[in-house]
């Protein structure tokens, strides 16, 4: 079965049918009781009759979408405030919301506006964030994210991910059983959707690196597989692996020096190995006659997890970076692969079989005890969102492939699908990183 599973992750093509590079929909399974909110429109203050963007509605749709809030209707308001000194909190207390945001667009120049939020807890009748991000037109909605972000870990504690992206690879019928494959990147909620590459020829295994600047991934150009790094704002792009056989499953190392690939020879099986980027200088870690494939580093870059056969059937095994004998990491079920790290080091997803069902599991390192988080037949590409909260990763629904998100409790789930067709291998990027 490990070859079935890893020759498809690095070797073969994965079914398509009929896929189209779609903006992502939606559709979100939440907590029973999520809690009561009110997002007040945004004032506006421009030389246009409207604001670029509608900023409430960003962040309305953020917050319902994270499963854990409602925000209340706006016909259901008392008041519309625009500035945190007219609110009333009397008003929001007999509607029985838990928080309020208030706030206002402000234009300052040509092309530069500026967004200031306050969110406030009306039963303490106290101010929790007050808060101004400068934007453009280009960058408002990224703005409106980042508001977004910082009201859901005031009132949740955990860090919110609305202004990070996914990187998935789709694959579309051109007629006949030629098919043009996409290499693409949204934000988080699927809006502002761009075409990384396209090919003729197979794109897998996207990899970000850890400044969210490149990715790194699979092509089949030329009938054989290369990895190759691509720089997202300049498009540049360039090959660090074209060896004969195998180069697969690439993923960066913490520092985004190197990169984990699987090689193999022609006539031989696929091994780790640690690749330089800058040099291109490759370090063999696993020598085993068994398939060992689908590296992914521990968050202290100080051991390679991977998926092994050498115990007779597909486990996970951790190395040191510096090499040595391989220690077997998981023990519970008869399959267990593609394993990927939580960013806070704590927790292990992997694809777990589950009575004869392929889902996405996760295992709390320390404990080692597993939860299967998935319900489908055949889930895999697990990806954990940079807060350890939540994980991405693909699934089938009626033949078509779709992208579901799930918290690492199992608790709120999202199915995120394209409208038409296949949508694979999906990979949460890291925080973006603000200049300061």
């Amino acid at each position: 079965m490990l070859k079935k599973l890893s020759f498809a992750i690095i070797v073969i093509v994965f079914a398509a049918n009929n896929a189209a590079a779609q903006k992502l929909r939606i559709d979100v399974q939440g907590v029973a009781q999520p809690t009561p909110v009110a997002i007040v429109p945004f004032g506006w203050e421009g030389n246009s009759p409207a604001m670029p963007l509608d900023i409430a509605e960003v962040i309305k749709s953020d917050l319902r979408r994270s499963g854990r809030f409602s925000p209340i209707p706006e016909n259901d308001m008392l008041q519309k405030p625009t500035d945190g000194a007219d609110v009333d909190f009397g008003d929001w207390s007999i509607l029985g919301v838990e928080a309020v945001v208030v706030g206002k667009v402000t234009q300052v120049g040509v092309n530069a506006y500026s967004l200031r939020f306050q969110l406030f807890d009306p039963f303490r009748q106290r101010q929790l964030v007050g808060y101004q991000i400068p934007a453009s037109r280009g960058t408002m909605r990224g703005a409106a994210h980042r508001a977004a972000d910082m009201i859901y870990e005031k009132l949740t504690g955990i860090k919110g991910v609305f202004g990070t992206k996914v990187a998935y690879v789709t694959a579309e019928q051109q007629g006949g059983r030629e098919r043009l494959y996409s290499l693409i990147v949204s934000d988080q909620d699927g809006e502002n959707e761009f075409k990384i590459m396209e090919s003729k020829d197979p794109i897998m295994s996207p990899a970000w690196s850890p400044d969210s600047r490149q990715l790194a991934y699979v092509s089949f150009e030329g009938s054989r597989s290369s990895i190759f790094v691509q720089n997202l704002r300049s498009g540049n792009r360039f090959q660090v692996s074209n060896k004969p056989g195998i180069n697969g499953a690439p993923a960066f190392s913490p520092d985004g020096r190197k990169l984990v690939v699987t090689l193999g020879g022609v006539e031989g099986n696929p091994d780790i190995y640690i690749l330089d980027i800058t040099s291109r200088q490759v370090k063999r870690l696993t020598t085993h006659r068994a398939i060992d494939t689908e590296g992914a580093w521990a968050p202290d870059g100080r051991h390679i997890y991977f998926t092994s056969d050498r115990s007779g059937g597909p486990q996970i095994y951790r190395i040191s970076v510096s090499g040595g004998t391989p220690e077997r990491v998981t023990f519970e079920g008869s399959y267990n692969a593609r394993p990927r790290l939580s960013p806070d080091g704590t927790r292990l997803a992997m694809v777990h079989n589950d009575r004869g069902n392929y889902r996405i599991a996760v295992m709390n390192i320390e404990r080692k005890d597993l939860l299967v988080l998935s319900a489908g037949r055949q889930d895999e590409s697990p990806s954990f969102a940079p807060n350890s909260d939540s994980l991405i990763y693909a699934t089938r629904q009626s033949g078509d492939g779709v992208l579901e998100t799930v918290s690492a409790d199992g608790l709120i789930r999202q199915k995120m699908a394209s409208g038409q067709g296949d949508v694979r291998e999906p990979v949460w990027s890291p925080f973006p990183r603000f200049a300061k």
